[in-house]
């Protein structure tokens, strides 16, 4: 079996490694001159070149900037680039090229200037509806390469296709389960990146007794725009938003909440927080259809200026009281 990555960035170097790991013949893809595939390039081992600064790519990793070389007889693609350039990335050439094979998409976001999930998009681009599917749920690369477990999910708009890939991809390192809901399973993806910037606004505050309500709240809010948009409710319960809220709220690989720390103390985090697009996604959505997302529009104002970190945690705080349920 041979499986290609496009993109080789912290995530899509792990599933390169993950790949190799179950035994699959693999390729990972990145484009010429980018930062990545530079880090690679240029590692201080004269050895050998796969190396960054999350994993040890084996050997037998081949990395390469040619795409047709990456792509050519292979039976899955992994997608795993920044989720708002998908559009951009799936062009005509890139769609032709890998429109028969079945694609995995890897990131988790919604589309700033549509709202529409990431599956949507691909679709729109030309790829087709039937071999497309999606990877969520919990895990960092730095616990992955020292083979400590996690679970995590498949989803797909075929139940026989989730179930073949879940299957062929399952290990003593990831136990997958089938997913069954394609909207939840990708909006409750997105949006606990938006709940771990909240996260890590309430470490940057010394306020991190409240992350337990935040989650309770969290886990609600996300129920309600998962049902209006055409999901179920209970995948807010589920791997792809709840289950990983240890990962994406309280580990200190998290860059979303790391992102939020320093957002609240009036610092800048340098690397990608895929929660900042996707509060202004969902914000933008949520206002069209008029669901109640206090959380996630409190956030978005913070981070359009109108209203300070701790001001916003204050509101929130003292919101009128009302019925849990």
């Amino acid at each position: 079996m041979k499986i290609c990555v496009l993109g080789c960035g912290r995530w899509g170097s792990f599933l390169a490694w993950y790949c190799n790991y179950i035994g699959a013949s693999t390729f990972l893809w990145g484009r010429a001159g980018s930062k990545n595939i530079e880090v690679f390039n240029n590692s201080a081992s004269e050895q050998y070149s796969g190396i960054n600064s999350y994993v040890a790519l084996p050997k037998a990793i081949c990395i390469t900037t040619d795409f047709e070389q990456a792509t050519k007889d292979c039976n899955l693609v992994l997608i795993s680039i920044p989720s708002q350039k998908l559009r951009e990335f799936l062009n005509s050439q890139v769609v032709k090229t890998i429109q028969d094979k079945i694609v995995v998409l890897c990131m988790k976001g919604i589309e700033l200037q549509t709202g529409k999930r990431l599956t949507q998009v691909a679709i729109e681009c030309g790829l087709n509806k039937d071999r497309l599917a999606v990877w969520a749920g919990p895990g960092h690369i730095q616990d992955f390469v020292r083979y400590l477990p996690n679970c995590m999910l498949i989803d797909s708009y075929s139940q026989s296709l989730t179930q073949k890939l879940a299957d062929m991809l399952v290990s003593k390192v990831v136990r997958f389960y089938y997913g069954q809901d394609i909207i939840g399973t990708e909006f409750g993806a997105a949006t606990k990146n938006i709940i771990g910037i909240i996260a890590g606004m309430l470490d940057g505050r010394d306020m991190s007794c409240l992350k337990g309500p935040l989650m309770s709240r969290g886990a609600r809010e996300i129920g309600r725009l998962i049902d209006t948009v055409g999901g179920s409710h209970m995948s807010a319960y589920g791997l792809c938003h709840l289950g990983d809220y240890e990962t994406t709220l309280f580990s200190h690989h998290s860059n979303n909440r790391k992102w939020g720390e320093l957002f609240a103390k009036g610092e800048v985090y340098s690397k990608l927080a895929e929660g900042v697009a996707t509060a202004q996604a969902v914000s933008n959505l949520g206002k069209k259809l008029n669901i109640d997302l206090p959380l996630t529009y409190a956030l978005n104002d913070a981070l359009d200026n109108k209203i300070t970190p701790i001001e916003m945690l204050q509101q929130l705080f003292e919101r009128p009281i009302k019925c849990e349920f």
